[in-house]
């Protein structure tokens, strides 16, 4: 299938230049950005009547994606702006855009300002391999994530003076320990632990989540895996690998469905590899990409740039 991208950074005719004069008489603290996302039926006037709302309210845009795929009768777009909180209170920016959700029959519309709203809470699953978790919880205490981490949760015991303890004791973030075996995955345990959560990471946690916990969690859950799935599956897939001379690795970023490894993808990355590499370096530059593919897959969600297309694929602004 063929698909059509529209990118309209300068859409409505709102450029940098018309930023400044449009906010020349507001304290340049009080300028606040906005994001909006929305997904509806294909349709005439769409992106003038979200131009007219953020403008209507004194606001302006910096940037716009709108993504409409061929043959398909279905309007993606992600808009940036700026505006003041003063003149465009929260509560009635979410008013505005319902309003606009309901005259194009929207099946997504969602507005978020990150200086105002809370961040999204998540909760980690890991299991013996640290490197993607010490790579979330540094990211995370660096203020490069925009996540709040309420606890970590593992199948894997790990001793007090670990590094991974330390620094959650030293940050208040609860470990939980909950052992699994073939009789009890202890689902319901965890379930219990990520009821306030607004989405889940796996972190390298390999274990399966069972359709039943999915449907019972009902939020999304971001996983990531090597990229040499499903070519080497099983255990040690990176000598595996190795052993076979690939040129190439990578990493996937995916949400979780009831099909493993097989949900919609997020992120992909690759690098080249090569007869120099040996087996250590070869699994550390494969470590690296998992790192840095899972840290961009949350940074976009987080970003609403990720959205549903049709049934295993996403659109990513």
């Amino acid at each position: 299938m063929n698909l059509t991208q529209r990118r309209v950074p300068q859409v409505f005719g709102l450029g940098r230049s018309s930023s400044i004069r449009s906010f020349k008489s507001i304290d340049s603290s009080s300028i606040t950005r906005g994001i909006h996302v929305f997904q509806c039926p294909d349709a005439v006037g769409i992106v003038a009547k979200l131009s007219e709302c953020i403008a209507s309210r004194g606001g302006n845009i910096l940037g716009a994606d709108v993504f409409v795929p061929e043959n398909k009768n279905v309007f993606y777009s992600r808009s940036e702006f700026i505006f003041d909180p003063v003149k465009w209170p929260r509560l009635q920016m979410d008013e505005d855009f319902l309003r606009i959700s309901k005259m194009f029959d929207a099946t997504r519309s969602v507005v978020r300002v990150p200086k105002l709203d809370p961040k999204f809470k998540i909760a980690v699953l890991a299991s013996k391999q640290e490197h993607c978790l010490i790579d979330l919880l540094h990211s995370w205490q660096d203020g490069r994530l925009p996540v709040d981490i309420t606890r970590v949760i593992s199948n894997h015991d790990r001793f007090p003076n670990t590094h991974v303890i330390r620094f959650l004791e030293r940050n208040s973030i609860p470990y939980h320990y909950l052992g699994t075996s073939k009789e009890n995955n202890r689902e319901d345990e965890i379930l219990d632990l990520v009821q306030n959560t607004d989405f889940l990471v796996l972190a390298r946690y390999m274990q399966l989540l069972s359709g039943k916990f999915l449907q019972r969690y009902r939020k999304d859950i971001i996983n990531i895996h090597h990229g040499l799935l499903p070519s080497f599956k099983g255990g040690h897939p990176s000598k595996q690998a190795f052993d076979a001379g690939v040129k190439l690795i990578g990493a996937t970023s995916h949400f979780v469905t009831e099909e493993l490894d097989a949900g919609p993808i997020i992120e992909q990355m690759v690098e080249r590899v090569s007869h120099r590499d040996n087996i250590q370096s070869f699994v550390q530059k494969s470590e690296n990409l998992e790192k840095q593919c899972l840290a961009k897959a949350i940074k976009s969600y987080c970003e609403l740039r990720v959205l549903p297309n049709e049934e295993n694929r996403t659109v990513v602004f």
